[in-house]
């Protein structure tokens, strides 16, 4: 593989207007075909398999009026004023009406005649019931509503929205997180390479191929539903990948000038030594990110696939694209920044690591390591265990109006609601009846439904096509475990409450269906892991060709999310992040794990073969295992780094946002990425790879007649000028 490697990274060096030309005929391709399809992310979620997704379908073939997404309609009134007041109550009904006529609406509940009025007069609850999925609701649609309770905000009455599709449910999308990732990815390159030429390709290759995943991703949207949030995790990995996939080669591609190597030749050998690494390190990830499809939801299998996609553009540029542009940057890669302060500096530290890479502070932290290996080892494990500590309480769900901050019309909704009619009426159930056979058959079932433990009441709210909906309100939140243990009470006793009517009941509605996601979720973790890891097990065996590598590099990860985990559920569950991010602590993202476990390992394994990639090079040169672990990982070290920090710059970018969810993503990510780059990959791994020795590379004679060696670090590259 590096033979090829090496070919095609010359080859783009010479052909260079060629390949720079293809790639942005590839992008005004993109841009065209995006512009061109009217292509739209959305957020229409499908669950197949689970108890309310067939009732929500259901409910679209024979009550089309409750199919669709749903909102909750909040009056509230301050002072000496009740919302039963003449004026007050005049103007409430007078929105109901006019809610009603809005277009996309099925069904509306007036408070008035639905007794969902508190007890102190002052919080009046209606409902709006759409016919279209949240994610098909027309944003038109949504300023109708916003005309139609005029009435009411005229009467001084405040309004605000809870439910699954309100006015300004959808997230607005920033472009903040990215620039000022870039801005900081910009400074740390900067000051890896000291020259601004050399900061500026990883960056400039980098968003190009951003841009045509994005691009492309929004022309298949016009035939494919893809979720809004896939096009936030590509861009957040097109964007870390592509800066360190090139920042690699282009770093090798650096020392090789400042060895004396001509320009040609030099991205050739870059291309065919690390270009091997970051091949390995990008079919990890996206193996990882491929993996999302086991679970069985849709959107995350279309979120990984997305994001698969931009790594995968990310590793193509790398090794096309970037050659080219080196080729026109020529020497300018060497022009170091002259810094008035310290002249010369940018410069000695570049040959440094070049020609005399043990003089770095990498090469003496990596022989403290060596030196110290089991304490470092023994304290290693112990930090990352201790970390973990918290995640043995984690508590899967999905946010609920408690999680915004208070500026949020949802949760100034959930907080009137809980205060007039308890906490159970933010997140009722739909009890839905099919085959009851009349107003008697469908009252019997709704008072059943309301002696179940923990319903604090429950009434029919429609009828039709044999069909009946039933709401009931449960006595806790939408997050407590008790709600979730009530879904399966009533699924587990149907027949019970559905006795002598001959109707089949399901539970369906938002507050169900985010149980059934979560447990879904939860019961395709185990499945996930055993997928991904194995795939990725067998990757690295063939790329390292020994088991104890990739069994070193599982362990480690393991440990490291694990660690992450814990600082999350501290942070976001717990609270102590509370005033450090301006969160309202609650559940953690019922998702958050999977899609932590498939990004923070295809990363891990990016940083594994990177260092480890550069100790078996070294190893080849010598006869010390452990001095070849030493200076190995001081080679791999500065660049390492720079990358691990320019991946957590980025993820904390994203945590800028008002997004409780966006916040929990990107602080997970953070954390896990620079656990595994510093604590993992740049001291436990050099620390039992000192330990073992030579007995690290193993492996059966029969493995080695079998398996061909892909040479990623290499070694058959002695001399490129012959190639």
């Amino acid at each position: 593989m590096s033979h090829l490697l090496f070919r095609l990274g010359r080859w783009a060096y010479r052909r260079r207007r060629l390949v720079l030309g293809g790639w942005l005929l590839l992008a005004v391709v993109a841009v065209a075909l995006a512009l061109g399809s009217g292509g739209q992310t959305n957020d229409v979620f499908t669950i197949p398999g689970t108890e309310s997704q067939r009732t929500t379908d259901l409910l679209k073939r024979k009550l089309p009026a409750f199919g669709g997404g749903s909102a909750q309609v909040v009056f509230a009134t301050h002072g000496q004023a009740r919302v039963t007041d003449d004026r007050q109550r005049a103007a409430i009904e007078e929105t109901m009406r006019r809610l009603d006529d809005v277009s996309q609406v099925g069904a509306v509940s007036d408070p008035f005649e639905s007794r969902a009025v508190s007890s102190d007069e002052r919080v009046a609850l209606g409902s709006v019931d759409f016919t279209e999925a949240p994610g098909n609701v027309d944003e038109s649609t949504l300023d109708g509503v916003e005309r139609a309770v005029r009435p009411a905000e005229d009467a001084d009455v405040q309004v605000e929205y809870s439910g699954s599709v309100y006015p300004g449910w959808r997230t607005e999308v920033s472009e903040l997180p990215e620039l000022v990732g870039l801005v900081i990815a910009l400074v740390i390159l900067l000051i890896t390479f000291g020259a601004v030429v050399a900061a500026g390709v990883p960056i400039v290759t980098a968003v190009l191929g951003v841009l045509i995943t994005i691009m492309g991703v929004t022309a298949v949207a016009a035939v494919v539903d893809i979720a809004s949030s896939s096009t936030t995790v590509a861009i957040m990995l097109g964007l870390s990948c592509g800066i360190d996939y090139g920042l690699f080669i282009l770093y090798r591609h650096r020392n090789n000038l400042l060895a004396g190597m001509a320009g040609e030749d030099s991205a050739g050998m870059a291309a065919g030594t690390a270009g091997g690494a970051v091949v390995f390190a990008a079919l990890t990830v996206i193996i990882a990110l491929c993996g999302l499809s086991v679970v069985g939801i849709p959107f995350l299998t279309v979120m990984g696939l997305c994001a698969a996609v931009a790594v995968l553009v990310a590793m193509a540029i790398a090794l096309t694209l970037l050659p080219a542009v080196l080729g026109f940057a020529g020497g300018r890669v060497l022009r170091f920044l002259r810094l008035p302060w310290r002249p010369g500096w940018t410069e000695r530290v570049a040959r440094t690591a070049a020609d005399t890479p043990e003089r770095g502070r990498g090469a003496a932290w990596a022989r403290f390591v060596v030196r110290h290996r089991i304490p470092v080892l023994v304290g290693g494990v112990v930090l990352l265990g201790v970390l973990a500590l918290p995640a043995t309480q984690l508590e899967l769900g999905l946010p609920s109006g408690s999680a915004k901050p208070t500026s949020d019309t949802q949760r100034r909704a959930y907080d009137l609601i809980s205060e007039g009619f308890g906490v159970g009426a933010n997140g009722p159930l739909l009890v839905v009846a099919h085959g009851a056979r009349g107003e008697r058959d469908v009252n019997r079932i709704a008072e059943a439904v309301g002696e179940r433990p923990g319903v604090v009441s429950a009434r029919p709210v429609g009828s039709g096509h044999d069909v009946a909906v039933i709401q009931a309100v449960p006595a806790t939140g939408p997050n407590d475990p008790a709600t979730a243990d009530l879904v399966h009470d009533i699924r587990d006793h149907r027949d019970q409450v559905a006795a002598g009517t001959g109707a089949h009941v399901t539970v369906g509605g938002n507050t169900a269906s985010n149980i059934d996601v979560s447990a879904k979720l939860a019961d395709a973790l185990p499945v996930f892991l055993i997928v991904v890891v194995g795939l990725a097990f067998v990757l690295l065996t063939f790329a390292f060709r020994t088991v104890l590598v990739p069994l070193k590099s599982v362990l480690g990860f393991l440990l490291s999310v694990a660690a992450a985990f814990g600082a999350e559920v501290a942070m976001f569950q717990w609270g102590w992040g509370e005033h450090l991010f301006g969160i309202t602590p609650t559940e953690t993202i019922s998702f958050l794990p999977i899609i932590m476990l498939a990004i923070i390992f295809g990363l891990s394994s990016d940083y594994e073969v990177f260092v480890v990639s550069r100790i078996k090079e070294v190893c080849g040169e010598t006869d010390d295992p452990r001095r070849a672990v030493a200076l190995g990982t001081a080679l791999a070290a500065r660049v390492v780094t720079a990358a691990a920090l320019i991946m957590f710059a980025i993820f904390v970018a994203f945590m800028a946002t008002d997004d409780p969810t966006i916040k929990a993503i990107g602080f997970a990510f953070a954390v896990g990425v620079l656990l595994d780059a510093f604590v993992v990959r740049l001291t436990l791994v050099p620390a039992v790879m000192a330990i073992t020795g030579s007995r690290i590379w193993y492996h059966p004679a029969w493995f080695g007649r079998l398996v061909p060696d892909p040479d990623i670090e290499g070694r058959r590259l002695e001399r490129p000028g012959d190639e």
